[in-house]
């Protein structure tokens, strides 16, 4: 009875802050210093039409170096933890029950479309919204979608490996090559702005997200075969 009376009085309190919130906020009309600066110089600086794409991956690119590293360490940490169980004797092979033949051929047609989805998503995430995590995640969920329905199926590791650290180490070495060629990615000599609204436009921008897509994709992909097995 009295935890059932903590948990209503702590749901009121969060309803009554949230409505609190809700009724005393109002819309600022004006950006702020730095988001004016980056609202009106990003264009002609970078040449991306997703100004998020411009702000995450180039203005506060360490931040994004920071959260696929962040990603790294959880997938390795899965890993190690999830190995453990794996080295304990198990009493007999699992058996599972096939999927109907309407998963199967679902799955036979829809998967390469939601790998192709999702680097449709990183490589114009410099035109729309969407990215490299976006896309990546979208690539994940097409091979969890072979998990489910093929429980025998396995990624290549060695692959999958290789792809993975080509990805994370290409990443930062575009990173280095704009700071020693062009003093950053804002004088644009190391890749040309293109068209604005084309596909080859907004610099590296579209190159450091297809290596983002490539990393997560198979970063989630791993951890979603540890969960499996």
């Amino acid at each position: 009875m009295i935890k059932r009376a903590l948990a209503l009085t702590v749901a009121l309190l969060l309803v009554w802050m949230m409505f609190d919130m809700l009724i005393n906020w109002n819309a600022p009309k004006d950006l702020s210093g730095v988001a004016r600066e980056y609202v009106e110089k990003e264009p002609h600086q970078l040449g991306a039409v997703n100004v998020v794409t411009a702000i995450v991956v180039t203005y506060r690119g360490f931040d994004t170096l920071g959260e696929v590293t962040v990603l790294f360490l959880a997938a390795t940490g899965v890993a190690v933890l999830l190995s453990r169980r794996k080295k304990e004797p198990k009493p007999g092979k699992k058996k599972y029950r096939p999927a109907s033949e309407f998963l199967n051929t679902g799955t036979h047609l829809l998967s390469p479309f939601i790998v192709m989805f999702g680097a449709y998503i990183f490589l114009n995430g410099h035109l729309s919204p969407g990215g490299g995590f976006q896309g990546g995640a979208v690539i994940a969920s097409g091979v969890l979608f072979l998990f489910l329905v093929f429980p025998n199926f396995k990624l290549n590791h060695l692959a999958l490996n290789w792809l993975e650290s080509t990805a994370g180490a290409s990443y930062v070495l575009v990173g280095i090559l704009g700071l020693l060629l062009a003093a950053g990615f804002l004088d644009n000599r190391f890749l040309p702005l293109g068209h604005y609204g084309a596909l080859l436009s907004a610099g590296a921008i579209p190159v450091i997200y297809t290596f983002i897509g490539l990393k997560v994709g198979t970063e989630l992909s791993g951890i979603l075969e540890n969960l499996k097995n």
